[in-house]
């Protein structure tokens, strides 16, 4: 979370924390006001870009939220999550700063159904899952209110992949597509009928906000990337990278890089390796060619530092077979017992394409980021440079100073993404 707001934000920030300033303490409601920070996603709406967030995660986690948030508390998805003295001090939880914050968000898509609805409002898709159920306390329902606000604008609320298909991408100015009461679905287990794959809201976000000629602003996260690898399950971080990798192709070929800045990096890695001197061609979740030549046993290639994957059998290191190595939910083996593995503390890679790309080179702090993606836009405080820019022509028949067209953050997940 703090780290998603130094690359939105362009300040650093404390662990835990969304869209406020090092000021600000974690679960302290106090200390949120004067302290909040606007990110790169608000700079661009200002400047009448469009804008837009895909997530495959809830769209109220840490990374979407911390572009329209400010929130001392990254768990605070609904009023239900808040303690009452929160509540009572002003603060607001991050599902109804979705709406309010910056009305003027085109593109919202993830999961994160329930925190949008009243108590024990009945999911949608899972009518019988009590936990799929609204949480709100305050008994709002914010996907009406988001409707009800954009009722002479071309608006549509969809929450499955059926209905998304359906629309007519030309004819809608405003979407919002929540696809799950939580986190949207591992892509190895998504229901392709209720859930669309990330690349597909990616195609579908960039036909919607690549109508406006002064360009847009587009923050994808491959969030489900790091939940794979808390749970050791190296099998679903990796399709799940994969399908990142899918959508940050799609948007290469929705865009030019004459015009467009795409960015994609990662807030962090995991301690996730893989090695074993495995052969050319050996399926990267199968076993290293040799036993160990301390105790014996097959190892796999791919293994984690710490974690959910620690086990022991008569004091030893349990055994591995080819057949459990291929499940899904396969954990990983671990050096340290853990329920959830963690992160890891290496620098992460920026790659970057596009007008300013030059920019982004050798080290650089995580809130260097934004500030570079606003420079090359123009938006944001730093704009002196830009009165003397060349022009080029928009596919649409309109003008844009170069630079300032559409800008893409993808937030890469190979080594992973909250």
């Amino acid at each position: 979370a703090g780290t998603a707001t130094a690359y939105l934000c362009g300040v650093k920030a404390n662990e835990g924390t969304v869209g406020v300033s090092a000021a600000s303490v974690r679960k302290q409601c106090n200390t949120t006001f004067g302290n909040e920070v606007t990110s790169i996603l608000k700079w661009a709406e200002d400047a009448g870009k469009s804008t837009g967030i895909v997530t495959t995660t809830r769209v109220q986690h840490a990374t979407p939220s911390a572009s329209y948030a400010h929130s001392v508390n990254r768990d605070w998805y609904s009023d239900y999550d808040m303690p009452y003295d929160a509540v009572e001090q002003g603060c607001k939880d991050i599902a109804q700063q979705l709406i309010y914050n910056i009305p003027g968000i085109e593109v919202i898509m993830g999961g994160g159904r329930k925190y949008m609805f009243p108590r024990d409002t009945p999911d949608v898709e899972y009518p019988n899952e009590w936990k799929a159920n609204g949480s709100r306390l305050d008994g709002k329902n914010l996907v009406e209110e988001w409707k009800h606000s954009k009722k002479d604008k071309k608006a549509h609320y969809v929450w499955n992949r059926e209905q998304l298909k359906k629309l007519d991408l030309n004819e809608v100015d405003h979407l919002m597509g929540l696809f799950e009461h939580g986190d949207l679905q591992y892509e190895l287990e998504r229901n392709k009928t209720s859930d669309p794959s990330l690349e597909e809201m990616v195609t579908a976000a960039i036909r919607i906000l690549s109508k406006n000629p002064k360009g847009f602003f587009l923050l994808v996260e491959g969030g489900r990337i790091d939940h794979g690898h808390h749970e050791g399950k190296a099998k679903m971080a990796l399709f799940e990278a994969v399908e990142m990798d899918k959508a940050i192709g799609r948007a290469g070929t929705l865009t030019r890089d004459t015009d467009t800045l795409t960015v994609v990096t990662a807030d962090h890695s995991h301690v996730f390796t893989f090695g074993g001197y495995t052969f050319r061609g050996n399926n990267i979740f199968g076993l290293a060619p040799y036993l160990s030549d301390v105790d014996n046993r097959p190892f796999t290639s791919i293994l984690y530092g710490n974690g959910p994957g620690y086990a022991l059998e008569n004091g030893e290191r349990a055994n591995v077979s080819t057949s459990e190595i291929n499940e899904n939910h396969y954990q990983a083996q671990t050096a340290v017992p853990l329920r959830h593995e963690t992160h890891g503390g290496e620098d992460v890679a920026i790659f970057a394409k596009g007008p300013m790309a030059h920019l982004f080179h050798s080290v650089h702090e995580q809130n260097y980021i934004p500030h570079v993606m606003a420079y090359a836009a123009c938006i944001g405080q730093n704009r002196d440079h830009c009165t003397n820019l060349n022009t080029l022509p928009c596919d649409n028949g309109a003008w844009a100073a170069q630079g300032t067209g559409a800008i893409l953050l993808a937030l890469l997940a190979l080594l992973a993404c909250v």
